[in-house]
């Protein structure tokens, strides 16, 4: 049974500011096929929500996969869904963004 993928507004916020940042930088066009595909990377995870990394020591549960070795993506994974909970893009400072939460 495939999980439900869910983006919490602050991981959509950031997709965002993503698409805003890219679009500035190169084009729309550009900026929608990176961001599109994150998306699809995202929802992957529907089949296979155990990948990535755990990273207990930073949030119980916290699991970070890559995309395309620019793109950070923090999730959680519960009995049915997938918890999006961030996309941090070149190096943005993931574990501090967490750790400001606790």
């Amino acid at each position: 049974m495939p999980y439900t993928v869910v983006f919490t507004p602050e991981a959509e916020a950031q997709l965002i500011e993503l698409y805003g940042y890219i679009a500035g930088e190169a084009s729309a066009e550009i900026a929608a096929r990176f961001t599109d595909g994150i998306v699809g990377h995202c929802e992957g995870l529907s089949t296979f929500p155990n990948r990535g990394n755990r990273r207990d020591d930073i949030r119980p549960g916290l699991r970070i996969c890559s995309y395309r070795r620019r793109v950070a993506i923090a999730f959680h994974v519960t009995d049915d869904r997938v918890n999006i909970l961030g996309v941090f893009y070149g190096g943005q400072d993931y574990e501090g963004a967490f750790n400001e939460e606790m």
